[in-house]
């Protein structure tokens, strides 16, 4: 991937992470935007839909830091473990999932209960199987575990600062646009290196076919 490419790449992740930051924001803090609708202030409105934009984009930004953290991890568990990398994998699946249910239950004291973070657990890993699962079908088997790793431990990671805010909101603010761009990136990043792949090899081919001609003609 050249360097235009790689900007382009960070800029549509960030667009995607304003985007999905402002749409969450609609459901989740719909309050703040009634109370600018009766009466009606343009200015107030506009201040939030550019604030919930600049989340998103500080959440986008978060989530390429760990993605590009991930190809570090994935390259550095590939030389330490070599083939039980997927199974060690595997494991930290299961223990950050685990961990989902586990430790935010505890923090509430009983106060929340347990199935709504047992279903918020299935949800990730839910998620992150159908994203892991588009993932091996475009480009082969062995890219579903990590895959899910990054969709779910990464992901899970990345999203501890809005998992120790009290109350929901910013958890949600958080998660969509964290999974949005985690989703775009592990699905995009693939398609990129083919097309660059796909013009080099053209290029070789019209390289060829040129010398060819010339070669017959001299």
């Amino acid at each position: 991937m050249n360097s235009r490419k790689l900007v382009h790449f960070f800029f549509k992740t960030l667009f995607i992470g304003g985007i999905a930051g402002l749409v969450t924001s609609f459901f989740v803090k719909a309050d703040d935007y009634a109370a600018f609708l009766n009466p009606f202030d343009l200015m107030e409105i506009f201040g939030l839909v550019i604030f919930f934009i600049g989340i998103g984009f500080v959440f986008s930004v978060v989530s390429q830091t760990g993605f590009f953290a991930y190809l570090f991890i994935h390259r550095f568990g590939l030389g330490m473990f070599r083939s039980f990398w997927p199974t060690v994998q595997v494991l930290l699946i299961a223990f950050v999932v685990f961990d989902l249910v586990y430790f935010p239950y505890k923090a509430t004291d009983g106060e929340v209960a347990l199935y709504w973070y047992i279903l918020m657990s299935t949800a990730v890993l839910g998620y992150g199987w159908i994203v892991a699962k588009i993932k091996a079908n475009e480009t082969n088997k062995q890219a579903f575990i990590p895959a899910l790793f990054l969709m779910v431990v990464i992901t899970t990671i990345e999203w501890v600062p809005g998992l120790r805010t009290e109350g929901t909101d910013y958890a949600w603010l958080m998660i969509i646009p964290l999974l949005a761009c985690n989703t775009y990136q592990l699905l995009a990043l693939h398609r990129i290196n083919n097309r660059v792949d796909d013009k080099s090899k053209k290029s070789t081919s019209n390289t060829l076919t040129k010398d060819k001609i010339q070669t017959s003609k001299g």
